[in-house]
């Protein structure tokens, strides 16, 4: 589904009440090439002061600063509700205030939680009365590890009254683009046999298989007892006008999937 929101293009999935969320695209921001133009990425090579003007509009579009994380491609989440006024982890001494982990999670109405993303999917879950929510960056690293299980548990041991879970799996790299190795075959089946369906041998290229991501995290998030999981459907790689693609381009920019619960 698309909108615009405070003139910002972003995508978003099916309308859960008590809950916001989007994916901003690459239009709407002030970058130059290969990062035009709405870069949020303060680790993808922009200036740095056209990053800020990205956050800027980004945050015009959200009730309160984003809780930005340093993303690294692993498994562990971070609570949102024990973070300081500033958006810093109590005695914490990580640089900008960005926790090195790839999931967060609140019961706090107004908390916008965020993860980037450039190909690897981004994973927004709630419960059905909207009381706690988390968002994921799930690469294959990530997903393969747990990050959406962990994220889950968190959520669960934040607010154990919570269920009806649902989830939705923004855009990221399609089916058809996903080119991988034995490597993350056996990091998924050696977990589950049964995922061995969502990858597809390459004609002509032994030890290479086409991997469905999407697929793998709605495998995932059933099997750990998410009732509704929604899936965009949309491709990163493919949609070079919409989306940035750290496969397709290398350098490039990276969109944000943002959440929150209703302000009280």
């Amino acid at each position: 589904m698309e909108r615009v929101i405070a003139s910002l293009p972003v995508v978003t999935g099916p309308p859960w009440a008590g809950v916001n969320y989007f994916c901003t695209t690459r239009a709407g921001g002030v970058g130059v090439a290969p990062h035009d133009t709405l870069n949020l990425g303060r680790r993808a090579g922009d200036n740095p002061d056209t990053v800020a003007e990205n956050r800027r509009r980004v945050r015009a579009a959200v009730p309160a600063e984003p809780l930005w994380l340093r993303q690294v491609h692993g498994s562990e989440v971070v609570d949102a509700d024990v973070m300081d006024a500033a958006g810093e982890p109590a005695a914490s001494d990580l640089a900008a205030g960005e926790p090195a982990v790839d999931a967060s999670v609140t019961t706090q109405p107004g908390r916008v939680l965020a993860v980037m993303v450039a190909d690897c999917l981004p994973v927004v879950i709630t419960d059905a009365k909207g009381l706690v929510l988390g968002v994921a960056h799930a690469g294959w690293r990530g997903l393969s590890g747990g990050v959406l299980e962990n994220t889950l548990a968190a959520m669960r041991a934040k607010a154990p009254q919570a269920e009806g879970w649902r989830a939705w799996v923004g855009p990221g790299i399609g089916p058809q683009h996903f080119e991988v190795g034995q490597d993350v075959l056996d990091a998924f089946t050696a977990d589950d046999p049964a995922t061995a369906r969502y990858f597809t041998p390459r004609p002509g290229l032994s030890g290479k298989w086409l991997a469905d991501l999407a697929g793998l995290a709605d495998f995932r998030l059933r099997r750990a007892g998410v009732q509704e999981v929604a899936l965009s459907g949309l491709c990163t790689v493919s949609a070079s006008d919409r989306f940035f693609s750290y496969r397709r381009d290398g350098e490039t920019g990276r969109m944000a999937l943002l959440a929150w619960l209703d302000p009280v």
